[in-house]
């Protein structure tokens, strides 16, 4: 595999942008005892950049995520006991339509198999595959196969045991390895979560340096799937969104503990920092774009030198 280092900048936004221009994002998370889930998804999409958010989450968990996201759409669903049951995938793969990308999974239960069959069976968008919807994946792993478009999986080591179908234990060359392994078998960008989370699509490695320990905390993986889904929609290629998420996410943890300490630390501590890493991934891409410009002019400038004796 060939190790990357370089974080694809963050583009600027077009003086005249609107919010389609900034990305459709449809977030498909919660149920009735895991609705902050839901919530840190959406708070990740919005603060990632996504000029619009709908979550779609359970009838019985809607009215909490609303009241929590005045700068989203929810969508209630078909629940039963605050779970999605299988009629609910007609309505989330309409709202799907109308989307540039799709998060899935923080916070639905391992209950939700009907509905993940349906719902991802043909999806033609790019999607984010995170928490209980892995864990119904490795039981059933032919669910992606279904699918038409680019995935991202996000597992943190757990997860990724249950998928890979043995423990995970060892170093950074063991996290590697499983990476792409599950990059290979699932034909996905995988995302392995923990410290230096490794970024893999079978072929490039990515293993983050940004973060620290107080991100270890309840949340703080729903609010990455929220900020990779916010980047495929603004139009990144899978490899793209997820370094680009998981690099800002780990900023934003970094300028958190800055400001409140690691042992603290909370979920929305991240979510309260992500625009502050996101302008500085941006305006990093634009000094690395200036200098090789620099570059270029001191490069034929020296040609034209020569090429005049």
């Amino acid at each position: 595999m060939k190790r990357v280092y370089d974080v694809p900048s963050v583009p600027r936004l077009k003086r005249d942008a609107h919010k389609g221009d900034r990305g459709r994002v449809l977030i498909v998370a919660g149920s009735l005892n895991m609705s902050g889930a839901a919530r840190l998804t959406g708070w990740g999409a919005l603060r990632g950049g996504a000029g619009l958010v709908t979550i779609a989450t359970p009838d019985a968990a809607q009215p909490v995520v609303a009241g929590d996201l005045p700068c989203a759409l929810t969508l209630p669903l078909p629940s039963s006991k605050g779970v999605l049951v299988r009629r609910a995938a007609a309505p989330a793969r309409e709202a799907a339509e109308s989307a540039d990308a799709v998060a899935i999974g923080p916070g639905l239960t391992t209950r939700v198999g009907p509905f993940l069959r349906a719902f991802l069976k043909g999806l033609d968008k790019p999607i984010v595959i995170d928490a209980d919807a892995l864990n119904v994946l490795a039981q059933e792993p032919d669910l992606l196969h279904k699918l038409e478009a680019c995935r991202v999986l996000t597992p943190h080591p757990g997860e990724a045991s249950r998928l890979l179908g043995k423990q995970l234990a060892g170093g950074p060359e063991v996290r590697r390895e499983a990476a792409r392994q599950l990059a290979d078998t699932h034909d996905a960008v995988i995302v392995l979560k923990g410290a230096g989370t490794v970024v893999c699509d079978g072929e490039r490695v990515y293993v983050n340096k940004t973060g620290n320990p107080g991100m270890a905390t309840g949340g703080s993986g729903d609010v990455l799937t929220g900020l990779i889904a916010a980047r495929l929609a603004a139009g990144a290629e899978a490899w793209a969104a997820a370094v680009q998420g998981v690099y800002v996410h780990g900023c934003a943890g970094d300028l958190a503990a800055a400001a409140v300490g690691e042992a603290g630390m909370i979920a929305t501590d991240i979510v309260g920092s992500l625009p502050t890493a996101l302008a500085d991934l941006g305006e990093r891409g634009r000094q690395r774009a200036r200098g090789r410009r620099k570059s270029d002019r001191a490069t034929g400038s020296r040609r034209s030198g020569r090429s005049g004796r």
